[in-house]
């Protein structure tokens, strides 16, 4: 068979370079491709298939691709809305939905209303793999839709800036000899309790036997986390600036938002699910979590060796270890959580934290009742006895978690503190009973096993006076603790008040003094208005003056 004549590839370009100069109509394209065919010895058909065979790029896919033949763009487009917008209306907690099956049923059979009227698809057009593949495409399918937004991640700049809040059952479950358990109901929970420094994630917790989430147990706890601990090792004191944490009970509280404010910290809460557009629960809980977990694996399975029996113990152990986990290194600096404590620290240094005498005032349960017609309102079986004016009134009472006096509210005026009446005798009320012999032989033992102490050579040396690897807390800068005294506790508000509590607690108007007694009396109130010196002073003074 003879070998058909072919063009070189090499003349082949040349031709289609001199073509390109020409025009598409010019009658020298013609009179070219004749001479080049006469050249080589072939025919013009040869010459120009060989020009439309030349190597050139082709398509990798269809011109049309990506645009729909069963239906026009738009329309479908459309239809794939809808169906995707069912989907996410019929989505529940668990993730199930209309499947497309289904979704395209109901448009074919019934139709779906829109804004712009009812929708309905042709029948037999639509199809589950077409629509799959479209919703894909167009980004309409429900896995694109219903991704989260990116977290947006945050660092306080100083310590104490930002603390986190939260707590968590403990592997132990519970202590064999408990503080305190309600009858009928077992053995309270043993709790974890903790905050973490956002800045350098220096961590504070505690043990706490409770019976579901506990205020009262989380404000005591809070109390201790601010205040100066015991040890020198464990710096970590002062206010915060803002208390991170969930939407639980606690932050539901109003007893535990009162006492919050008034010591100038902002409690703020985890955004709730679907609040922000797609947002989930709780996206900004590692900081809390992680020493749980550290706590849990490298403390709590030391349990199964040795179990402590009380929570005092057990706190005593668990300080002892939060010593050591604070001065492990940081995240991601160089040094460890406690050093990165306290080298952010604020230029005015940590806000002191108050007493716990004034702490308690601010701990204080509003409850809305009506005051009997004998002036008396009752509170957990304990009667308390209000002024004669609140009889039969709605107010609003304000009892405190860890003390027994009772504030009430009516309006825009608080009256208070109201003591327990028909129970206890108030403080300040009674009288003391003479020491028996035997309670001055337990006082004498007392004072001397305060004074009593070992030898080094029971414990085979010296105790070392800090854990060694730790690092010793510098004195820290603090600034003084504003009173804000919202209920007037601790103090008297004016003379007046003061010499009213006297002549309450004397039982005797104040008129019977003589006047060098009334003269002691304003000396005395203008250098202090201190509840405990006033009814002292009573005591020591004027009790004497009146009784000669």
């Amino acid at each position: 068979m003879a070998r058909r004549k072919q063009l070189p590839a090499e003349s082949l370009v040349d031709l289609q370079r001199r073509l390109a100069t020409l025009a598409p109509r010019s009658a020298e394209r013609r009179t070219l491709m004749q001479e080049t065919a006469a050249l080589y010895g072939l025919s013009e058909s040869s010459l120009y298939r060989a020009l439309r065979e030349r190597a050139r790029p082709k398509a990798l896919q269809r011109a049309d691709r990506g645009v729909p033949r069963i239906l026009p763009n738009a329309e479908l487009e459309r239809l794939c809305e809808v169906i995707a917008a069912l989907k996410i209306r019929t989505n529940n907690k668990k993730g199930r939905h209309l499947s497309t099956t289904q979704a395209i049923r109901l448009l074919e059979e019934h139709g779906v209303e829109t804004p712009d009227g009812l929708l309905r698809a042709p029948k037999e057009v639509l199809s589950r793999s077409t629509v799959n593949r479209y919703l894909k495409q167009w980004g309409f399918d429900y896995r694109t839709l219903m991704r989260v937004p990116p977290a947006v991640r945050f660092e306080a700049r100083h310590s104490n800036e930002c603390w986190h809040f939260d707590l968590s059952p403990s592997d132990l479950k519970h202590v064999k000899r408990p503080a305190w358990f309600e009858e009928g109901r077992g053995h309270p929970l043993l709790m974890l309790y903790s905050v973490v420094d956002d800045r350098s994630g220096m961590a504070y917790q505690e043990y706490h036997g409770v019976y579901g989430e506990d205020v009262e147990a989380a404000l005591r706890f809070l109390f201790n986390a601010m205040a100066p601990k015991s040890s020198d090792d464990f710096p970590l004191q002062g206010r915060p600036g803002m208390l991170y944490m969930d939407n639980g009970p606690i932050a539901r509280s109003l007893v535990f938002n009162k006492a919050m404010g008034y010591l100038g910290i902002e409690v703020r809460t985890h955004l709730p699910r679907d609040s922000d557009g797609r947002r989930p629960t709780a996206r900004a809980k590692g900081k809390v979590e992680r020493p749980f977990r550290s706590v849990k694996e490298m403390h709590e399975t030391l349990y199964h060796l040795h179990a402590p029996e009380t929570e005092a113990e057990a706190n005593a152990w668990l300080l002892r270890f939060l010593i050591h986990y604070n001065g492990m290194q940081h995240r991601t600096e160089a040094h460890s959580r406690q050093e990165d404590w306290i080298t952010h620290l604020p230029a005015e240094g940590v806000r002191a934290m108050c007493s716990w005498e004034r702490f308690c005032t601010f701990a204080r349960e509003p409850q809305r009742r009506t005051v009997g017609v004998d002036a008396r309102v009752s509170l957990d079986g304990v009667l308390y006895e209000v002024d004669p004016d609140l009889a039969g009134e709605e107010v609003v009472l304000w009892w405190g978690v860890f003390d027994t006096e009772l504030y009430v509210e009516r309006g825009e005026q608080r009256f208070g503190p109201y003591s327990p009446v028909g129970g206890p005798i108030p403080l300040n009320r009674y009288r003391s009973f003479k020491k028996t012999k035997t309670q001055r032989r337990t006082e004498r033992i007392e004072a001397l096993a305060e004074t009593l102490a070992l030898p080094e050579s029971v414990w085979g040396g010296t105790v070392p006076e800090s854990i060694p690897g730790t690092v010793s807390a510098p004195t820290i800068a603090t600034t003084a603790f504003v009173d804000p005294d919202p209920f007037q506790e601790i103090r008297y508000p004016n003379a007046l008040a003061a010499k009213r509590a006297i002549a309450d607690y004397l039982n005797v108007p104040l008129a019977k003094l003589p006047a060098d007694g009334m003269e002691a009396l304003d000396r005395a109130l203008a250098a202090s208005l201190r509840k405990t010196d006033v009814i002292e002073y009573a005591r020591n003074h004027l009790k004497p003056l009146l009784r000669g």
